[in-house]
């Protein structure tokens, strides 16, 4: 792990400074840096991230921020694209040195998607846990801020699940407790239930890729509807570790609505039917 680190150690640095020097949320910082480590990759902009960190941090700071659009671009296939000039995203137009623009991130997000849930899972996870912890930890990011002060924060059913869960305060050894408790709690207290929308059908291998990107290694088990090879599954059942976990996403809500990879999912509780636990 320390060699691992020691190779992204100009990721780690760019990710620091954004969630410690600079207070960013550090969910969305992290998916920042798979955005850039993508067009690194993806584009074959050379040394895209030691030229982010040779920027002053006002500016690092603003491309973050254009960063956040590109992402919203990228995740809602409803975004309303204002126009498609480069000079929506004016300084990471001009440090790709390309014509780049959020028409760009819209026609290229399903390759997005795809390609940063692997670098979400194969880097980002890994690489920057331990700052992300210690951002949290110590209430140093600005969702934290924004959360002491409730006028601020926005009604629980207008949160994100990012939003929702940066909420959390997701220390390893937290976590670590969590897990040791979670055992002795019986799974429906841990468990969701989730369905999905006619027509929209969605594999278990979508939903352990969503959650995980979230929440790291801490689901138990997904149990999709048990449905003929060509049917669809309406329903399914997330066991988590934790039922803190279930309790920051609904936040006092009955039900929320996500979006994987385009397609709604509505979440609740999972509850006893019939003094089985069951589907219904």
């Amino acid at each position: 792990m320390e060699e691992f680190k020691h190779f992204h150690k100009i990721d780690r640095k760019l990710y620091s400074l954004l969630v410690i020097n600079l207070e960013r949320n550090p969910f969305e910082s992290m998916h920042t840096l798979s955005l850039w480590i993508w067009l690194e990759r993806t584009c074959h902009f050379k040394n895209f991230i030691s030229k982010i960190i040779a920027l002053p941090n006002i500016f690092i700071n603003e491309l973050a921020d254009e960063g956040a659009t590109c992402l919203k671009c990228i995740e809602d296939n409803q975004f309303g694209l204002v126009s498609t000039y480069s000079s929506e995203i004016p300084l990471t137009q001009h440090l790709t040195r390309k014509d780049l623009s959020l028409q760009f991130f819209h026609e290229n997000r399903d390759n997005a998607n795809s390609e940063m849930r692997k670098i979400l899972n194969e880097v980002c996870h890994k690489a920057f846990q331990d700052i992300m912890e210690k951002a949290m930890m110590s209430g140093s990011s600005k969702q934290t801020l924004i959360e002491s002060k409730q006028t601020m924060v926005p009604p629980p059913c207008e949160l994100s699940l990012s939003e929702r869960m940066s909420h959390l305060r997701l220390g390893g050894d937290m976590m670590s407790t969590w897990r040791m408790k979670g055992n002795n709690v019986p799974y429906e207290q841990r468990s969701m239930f989730l369905t999905f929308s006619k027509g929209y059908p969605i594999a278990e291998w979508e939903i352990r890729e969503f959650f995980t990107s979230y929440f790291g290694d801490n689901i138990e088990s997904i149990i999709m509807q048990d449905v003929k090879c060509n049917e669809q599954a309406l329903y399914a059942r997330i066991v988590l570790v934790t039922p803190e976990i279930v309790e920051s996403i609904l936040k006092d809500e009955s039900k929320v609505k996500f979006s994987i990879n385009g397609k709604h999912v509505w979440m609740r509780k999972y509850v006893k039917r019939n003094g089985k636990f069951s589907f219904p």
